[in-house]
């Protein structure tokens, strides 16, 4: 795992997106997100820096992807029990704001997602060892349905129970976390697109969409309802 925190306070999505100085940041399905536009990846790097060097960002650890065009952060916590956010995210989520203002860098929210791929099955215990193995992931904290990449690389595995099966229906399909003020303009870009809505009983944190030929998708928030909608 990327890093193992000891103790937390644990905080809902609707706790963090509520905190004063926050407006840079999305929480979507794989924790507190944000993006910042560099000119250069001179400038990433310089703003990489500068969160390396604020006071107790070893205690947050936060996820770091540096690319010539942003730097994307992400603010989660891993232990043995729990996955999500804690309040010392609130803290350190200013902060490096701060770091990119300092820096003249812009936050784009409406960059962020996270992707999951989800994975209908009838007897899950029988199934999630296999894509453990072949994946190279490993158990999500106190969640048996859910597989993540150890090094944080790759899109988590949802393992979602099925009462029978479903063989006029796909049985896998790939939920879309974006942050909650861009989902109408996702989903309909996505219609448009020649999608169809297939659900949005679960709305405003899930609409279920599909593709021309019925392969489904769900595209999902976390900043008000829930922890992980899309789930379904």
């Amino acid at each position: 795992m990327p890093y193992v925190e000891e103790k937390t306070e644990r905080i809902r999505p609707q706790q963090f997106h509520e905190s004063v100085g926050l407006e840079d940041w999305r929480v979507l399905g794989e924790g507190a997100c944000a993006y910042f536009r560099t000119a250069s990846f001179t400038v990433g790097a310089q703003l990489v820096q500068a969160i390396s060097e604020l006071p107790g960002v070893g205690a947050g650890h936060p996820d770091v992807d540096l690319r010539h065009e942003g730097v994307t952060i992400r603010l989660i916590t891993i232990t043995d029990d729990y996955y999500g956010l804690s309040k010392r995210h609130i803290e350190l989520a200013r902060q490096i704001s701060a770091a990119a203002r300092a820096l003249n860098i812009p936050a784009d929210p409406s960059a962020v997602q996270t992707v999951q791929v989800t994975i209908d099955a009838l007897v899950g215990p029988d199934v999630v060892p296999f894509w453990r193995a072949l994946l190279g992931y490993a158990d999500r904290a106190n969640s048996p349905e859910d597989l993540i990449d150890p090094h944080g690389r790759g899109a988590p595995f949802y393992f979602q129970q099925m009462d029978a099966p479903r063989p006029q229906r796909n049985r896998v399909h790939i939920d879309v976390w974006v942050p909650y003020d861009q989902a109408e303009a996702r989903i309909a870009a996505a219609l448009a697109a020649g999608g169809r809505l297939v659900s949005a009983a679960d709305a405003p944190s899930n609409w279920v969409l599909a593709d021309p030929e019925a392969n489904e998708a769900c595209v999902g928030t976390a900043g008000w309802t829930g922890p992980y909608p899309g789930r379904r």
